[in-house]
C-alpha cells in the first residue's frame, strides 16, 4: 500500500527484490534454518546474495526502491550492504497500521510463526517447496471518496519458527499415490513407485506404474490421474513437484 501511493514499483523485503508482484533476485530469509542466518541473509552480508541484487540494480535501473525493515539500523545495514545512497523518508508501522492491526499481527506471528511475503503464492510456490503456504487477500479502506486497497500477498510458517526440523517421507507419496488409485476406476493397481528427490530445485521428480484396466483411453486415464496425483500432494505435503512420469505396465481384464 505504500509503495503504491507512491508509485515505487521496486521493494526489498527479506532478502528478495521484488518488482511489483514478481520476485527478481535474491533469496529469502524465511527459507533459512536458524533465526541467526536469516537475519544475516534479510541484511545481505553474504557478498554474493548482495551482488546478485546489485547487478538487478544495473539491469532494472529502479528510480525508486521501498526498503522493509524492522528497525532504523536494519535498514541502514541493508542500505550500506547494496550501496545505496541516503533514504529520502521514513515511513514508520505506526503511520500506516493501527494499533489493533499491529496487535493482531505481532500476536499470529509470536504463536502461529505465520510470516507475510508481498507477492502472490503462483509466484514463490517453487521456491518455498515444502513450507506451509497460503495466499492472502487484502482489503484496506482508504477513506469514503478514496479507492481501497487490494492485493494479494503469501503468507508462510518457516520451519524454524515453530516446527523445527521436518521431513516427509518417500512412504508417504507412495501412500498418497495409492489411495488415489484405489479412487480411480481406470487404475487396477500401482506397481511401482519411485520418488527422487531434487536437492537443487528443492522439488521432487514421481515414476509410477500402474496396470490400467481394460476398456479405458489408456493416453486419458494416464494423464488424468497424473494431474489428480500432482494437485494431492502439492496439497497434502506442500512439496513442489518438477515432473510425473507415469507408464503403463500392464493391462487388466475384469473378468465378466
Amino acid at each position: 500500500m505504500v509503495a503504491s501511493e507512491r508509485n515505487i514499483k521496486y521493494i526489498i523485503d527479506d532478502g528478495l527484490l521484488i518488482k511489483e508482484n514478481e520476485v527478481i533476485a535474491g533469496t529469502s530469509a524465511k527459507k533459512a534454518s536458524t533465526k541467526i542466518e536469516t537475519v544475516k541473509k534479510a541484511l545481505f552480508n553474504n557478498p554474493e546474495e548482495a551482488r546478485e541484487i546489485k547487478n538487478a540494480f544495473l539491469k532494472y535501473r529502479p528510480e525508486s526502491i521501498l526498503i522493509l525493515g524492522t528497525s532504523d539500523n536494519m535498514i541502514k545495514k541493508i542500505r550500506e550492504n547494496l550501496g545505496l545512497p541516503e533514504l529520502t523518508e521514513t515511513i514508520y508501522i505506526t503511520d500506516v497500521a493501527t494499533e489493533e492491526e499491529m496487535t493482531e499481527a505481532r500476536r499470529i506471528r509470536q504463536t502461529q510463526g505465520k510470516h507475510v511475503i508481498p507477492v502472490p503464492t503462483f509466484e514463490i510456490k517453487k521456491d518455498f517447496s515444502g513450507f506451509i503456504l497460503d495466499p492472502l487477500q487484502i482489503f484496506k479502506s482508504k477513506g469514503k471518496d478514496s479507492s481501497p486497497y487490494i492485493s494479494e500477498k503469501s503468507i508462510i510458517r518457516p520451519t524454524f519458527s515453530y516446527l523445527g526440523n521436518f521431513k516427509i517421507s518417500d512412504t508417504v507419496f507412495r501412500q498418497i499415490i495409492e489411495y488415489l488409485a484405489t479412487r480411480t476406476s481406470s487404475i487396477h493397481r500401482i506397481n511401482r513407485v519411485r520418488i527422487d528427490k531434487n536437492e537443487t530445485s528443492e522439488g521432487i521428480n514421481i515414476y509410477i506404474e500402474v496396470v490400467i484396466v481394460y476398456g479405458y483411453n489408456v493416453v486419458d486415464e494416464l494423464r488424468s490421474f497424473k494431474k489428480k496425483c500432482k494437485k494431492e500432494i502439492e496439497n497434502q505435503t506442500a512439496m513442489n513437484i518438477e515432473t510425473i512420469d507415469i507408464v503403463a505396465k500392464g493391462i487388466y481384464v475384469p473378468e465378466k
